[in-house]
């Protein structure tokens, strides 16, 4: 699932191309907002991208459940789908 890349940094299969590019934007520009507006959207797609290949599941049950609005049901259904990725999801955390 894992492969390292060099600079201590390892590779989410699935995610390489996103994680290059993201390391390539983090390169070419200074830190400061001028990086965090240029690499936003590479962020955002890579923090999706590595949540979908650890809890795959999880995530798909999130995106599908709270996609929209709903009945009172649904809205359940999306709390429970939430608190499960998170579960899955701390395992992987790093603790500060």
């Amino acid at each position: 699932m894992t492969t390292p890349v060099g600079e201590g940094a390892t590779e989410i299969r699935g995610c390489e191309r996103l994680q290059r590019a993201l390391l390539e934007c983090h390169r070419r520009i200074p830190a400061g907002r001028m990086r965090e507006s240029a690499c936003r959207h590479l962020n955002r797609a890579m923090a999706q991208c590595l949540v979908s290949a650890v809890c795959p599941d999880e995530c798909e049950a999130v995106q599908s459940l709270c996609s929209s609005a709903g009945t009172a049901l649904k809205r359940s259904q999306c709390q429970q789908a939430q608190l499960s990725l998170s579960v899955c999801l701390s395992p992987h955390q790093l603790n500060p």
